[in-house]
């Protein structure tokens, strides 16, 4: 199947043949859907506190962070065109002279250009824009108000203006302080310093592109002195890319290898899922991880930024608890009530239902099955409630050994055809919003291997095009589902004002992105 010239491609990659023919197998076999067993709810599952529980969980995590090594990890390597998607085709289809932007669109059904046109002056990037356009236009102002706005959008895209669709989100103007614009990766610095600093330095880790690195050093480089002087914490900024190791073939419809035109195998990035890698090398206490594009004006930040405090709370909360658990198993001479209540709580809070009788097991075999239970990294997760976003969402699933666990299920890995699993989805009451508090280490300080802990069989197929051919990708198991698949997991529902994602660039105009 592959010749030399392939092996050599393969190799230079850092893939092994094996992990190529297992990619190839995948492919062809289908992917294996997960096994829904039941809607995680508040109360099974998703955990709720009352505003006193959540001042002392705030308050122990304030307690305890300056004597902890914190990091924040946000995933920023994809670029902002389907942000732009109804831009392009507006550039595409929209001809001045012939209607009006009101006419077309009705015509294409599109009230987000319609919106887009009517609110122009409110968005963060419209004074730079404006001023890019009399620049390169000197009759711009001239023009009639249509063609004024498919010039601005012009400017705004292409490479000859503020080349926007190359960017990545992190570096796109999000918010407008007076006249003032700010990228996300800016605010996300000023948000780290709300809660993920101690000992007065805030550490920030970037997933980025590599065509994209340099942008976000310079970025850097420009605010980080003004920054460091009004909050007087100073950034410790890093940044990685997605390796090449973690890519993945493509099948094209008939089960053959995909190859570019000049021969060569194609291989893609595989998903947020081969963020794995990049997450794995931090060596830190507390990782918080948060994707750059759900960021909020400063002034909403200081409110929300109570509830990853929350998170955080509750991770300590758990770990310091399961450490004491199991310095005392490794220490031994525990009766059969210190067993039992270990037992507890694996089964009721870190959500470890567990299928054997384990009052059945030898003291010996009770430990060491308590010690594999728990020796593991620990995730709290923020849920909000589902009003119909997309994105996966909480769930109780049992694997191919029967054993049922607590996940972040993505639709995709759900097979709707089955109307068991159909009707888990319809009773599912919240989704995650990629709010994560993760603690990697052992009780004894030492980073745990992220890799040990992943379910392989969680992976993802999907269908795209290239080239105009069709073809079977493959990507890894999600970053914060099937990647995190074997962690311990507790859910916490947070309100929905903590998830404000932007889709399209429409989304800068709701009041969570507007300084009011």
């Amino acid at each position: 199947m592959f010749t030399e010239k392939d092996l050599e491609q393969i190799h230079n990659k850092g893939i092994t043949i094996d992990q190529v023919n297992a990619q190839i197998s995948r492919l062809k076999n289908g992917m294996s859907f997960s096994n829904l067993v039941a809607a995680a709810t508040v109360g099974k599952g998703i955990e709720t506190y009352n505003e006193d529980e959540k001042k002392l969980l705030i308050d122990l995590y304030d307690t305890k962070k300056e004597a902890l090594s914190i990091i924040k990890f946000v995933p920023a390597s994809g670029a902002a065109t389907r942000m732009f998607k109804f831009l392009f085709q507006f550039l595409k289809s929209f001809n001045p002279s012939k209607e009006s932007i009101k006419e077309y669109a009705e015509r294409k059904n599109d009230a987000l250009i319609e919106k887009f046109a009517t609110d122009l002056k409110n968005f963060p990037f419209y004074n730079q824009t404006l001023e890019k356009a009399k620049l390169i236009n000197s009759a711009f102002e001239a023009l009639p108000e249509d063609e004024k706005c498919l010039e601005f959008v012009k400017i705004m895209l292409d490479k000859d203006g503020l080349n926007y669709s190359f960017l990545p989100k992190g570096l796109l103007p999000f918010h407008k302080y007076q006249d003032k614009a700010i990228t996300a990766f800016q605010e996300h610095l000023f948000e780290s310093t709300l809660y993920a600093s101690s000992n007065g330095n805030a550490n920030l880790h970037f997933t980025v592109s590599e065509q994209h690195h340099d942008y976000f050093k310079k970025e850097l480089n420009n605010v980080k002195e003004a920054l460091e002087k009004k909050t007087k914490i100073t950034f410790d900024v890093s940044y990685s890319y997605q390796k090449e190791a973690t890519e993945t073939l493509a099948l094209t419809k008939s089960g053959q290898v995909f190859r570019k035109k000049e021969g060569s195998i194609l291989f893609r990035p595989a998903g947020h899922g081969a963020l794995l890698e990049n997450l794995n090398d931090l060596n830190h206490d507390i990782i918080f991880i948060k994707n750059i594009d759900n960021i909020v004006v400063s002034d909403k930040n200081i409110e929300i930024s109570r509830y990853k405090k929350l998170l955080a709370g509750v991770l300590i909360e758990a770990q310091e608890k399961a450490f004491s658990y199991l310095k005392k198993l490794d220490e031994g001479n525990l009766t059969d009530t210190d067993l039992k209540l270990i037992f507890l709580f694996l089964r009721y809070r870190l959500n470890n239902p567990i299928e054997l009788d384990f009052d059945a097991l030898t003291d010996g075999k009770k430990t060491t099955f308590l010690r594999h239970k728990l020796n593991r990294p620990i995730r709290v997760c923020g849920m909000v409630k589902n009003e119909g976003e997309p994105g996966g969402g909480p769930f109780w699933v049992k694997d191919k050994d029967d054993k049922i666990s607590l996940q972040i299920v993505e639709f995709a890995q759900i097979d709707f055809r089955r109307r068991t699993q159909q009707s888990i989805v319809y009773k599912a009451t919240h989704f995650n919003p990629t709010d994560l508090v993760c603690g990697v280490k052992n009780y004894k300080g030492e980073k745990f291997n992220l890799m040990d802990f992943v379910d392989p069989e969680a992976a993802f197929i999907t269908m795209k095009t290239q080239n105009g051919t069709d073809i079977q990708a493959l990507e890894l198991p999600g970053l914060w589902n099937g990647s995190m698949a074997y962690w311990n997991s507790i859910f916490v529902e947070v309100p929905l004002k903590t998830f404000n994602p932007v889709k399209t660039v429409n989304d800068l105009l709701k009041p969570v992105h507007q300084v009011q």
